[in-house]
């Protein structure tokens, strides 16, 4: 039912990870061949292949891996209400249909640990994730450094949000996940229609007029657009707090967004019509124990945040398996097709579907009704500091060693 919520009142006792049964590997050949037929890059392919099965099936049922998952973190494998109730924070998980259809999941955390006074009476505000993020983003480290918590023993009735298409949206009315239907979308309409439903269900259920709204990177960027172009929703903010705030990425040139600069047909061709970068859960109780093992851990550092760029200082080294377990979420590939369309265009501009028939009206700026404080960083290789000045407000708060990748696991929150 939609709108109904499930509660979580007590706090989630995790157990040990259970060992898992190995992965089974096998190679298959469709058909036979000659050698003398094979070049010799074919042949090497060939027992590459064959080595890395083995390597993969030996390690996946040695006992050292046993080992690896015992030393991974249980919060790496926990849901959002999880998350929040192995903490003692109470939680509540709602979903909110959209106009165009889509089912997206809110999570809640209605007071804290040491004021568990009536919600109704607490300021309501509102945290939006950024690209292939989700609501974990804001309860993943320790109740004294994740904003969630933060906020909700400051006295907040905190709401958080997950983007259509993430693994905690993946519902529609009348597509399923396995259509390309359901993924023709971007952060146009992640700004036109669930943030809208987002607000309204929100207001509603707590009886009050007006909210606080942080957006963290294209959290920022549908609540740019959203409160620009609906000016009605623009009055029911009392204040958004813009994190590592993006609107055209021209200047990008982390190792991540060169992807971006690729031709739209390659991309295309790379990455299909339908979602981009999914959480699948099998990768994951691999990838977490392999990341925690000693050996490991400084390769998975290092490739994890050297894509948005990284200061070590403020994130917690200890909790990496648990930030890489939850990552990422996923989106649409539209969405990113969108993104590839700022990075070349270097405008900030509505999703361009290739024909003058088809083709939604472009983004025109309207000055938004209300405050906004926008945060900036200095060490952002996803976006460039000019980037940031062509389209800040009057108000910026600039800190240093932030980087994009880092502000939700920030430990210096």
């Amino acid at each position: 039912m939609i709108g109904e919520k499930t509660v979580h009142d007590h706090p989630f006792t995790a157990s040990t990870a259970s060992e898992q049964p190995g992965i089974e590997f096998s190679f298959l050949c469709s058909r036979s061949c000659s050698a003398k037929h094979m070049t010799l890059g074919t042949r090497e392919k060939i027992w590459l292949f064959v080595a890395v099965t083995y390597l993969f099936q030996g390690i996946t049922y040695s006992e050292e891996l046993r080992r690896m998952k015992r030393a991974v973190h249980p919060e790496a494998f926990m849901s959002i209400n999880e998350l929040i109730t192995y903490k003692g924070y109470p939680s509540e998980e709602y979903e909110v249909m959209t106009e165009d259809g889509y089912t997206i999941t809110i999570n809640r955390i209605p007071y804290g640990t040491q004021n568990q006074g009536s919600p109704a009476s607490r300021p309501v505000v509102f945290l939006q994730h950024g690209l292939l993020g989700d609501a974990s983003n804001w309860v993943t480290n320790m109740p004294n450094n994740s904003l969630g918590f933060l906020l909700a023993d400051a006295g907040f009735d905190v709401w958080m949000g997950n983007s259509r298409g993430n693994r905690w949206s993946r519902k529609h009315q009348k597509y399923s996940i396995d259509q390309d239907e359901f993924w023709a979308f971007s952060f146009d309409e992640m700004a036109k229609f669930d943030l809208p439903a987002a607000i309204n269900f929100i207001l509603e259920k707590t009886g009050q007029e007006k909210l606080y709204y942080i957006g963290y990177s294209q959290g920022t960027t549908i609540a740019f657009i959203a409160f620009s172009t609906m000016p009605e929703l623009a009055q029911k903010i009392k204040l958004y707090f813009a994190l590592a705030p993006v609107t055209t990425i021209k200047y990008a040139k982390g190792p991540a967004t060169k992807l971006l600069y690729l031709p739209e047909k390659v991309l295309r061709g790379m990455l299909g019509k339908r979602e981009f970068l999914p959480q699948t859960e099998c990768l994951t109780r691999i990838i977490a124990p392999v990341c925690s093992h000693q050996a490991f851990a400084r390769l998975c550092r290092s490739v994890f945040f050297n894509l948005g760029g990284c200061n070590l200082k403020n994130i917690d080294v200890n909790r990496i398996n648990v930030y890489i377990a939850q990552t990422s979420a996923g989106t649409s590939v539209q969405n990113i097709i969108h993104w590839s369309q700022e990075v070349r265009s270097g405008k900030f501009q509505a999703y361009d579907w290739g024909s003058s028939k088809k083709n939604m009206e472009k983004y025109q700026q309207v000055a938004a009704s209300g405050s906004v404080c926008w945060w900036r960083r200095t060490r952002d290789r996803g976006r460039r500091q000019k980037q940031g000045n062509q389209s800040r407000g009057k108000l910026l708060i600039h800190t240093r060693s932030w980087s994009l990748s880092l502000f939700p696991v920030s430990i210096k929150m």
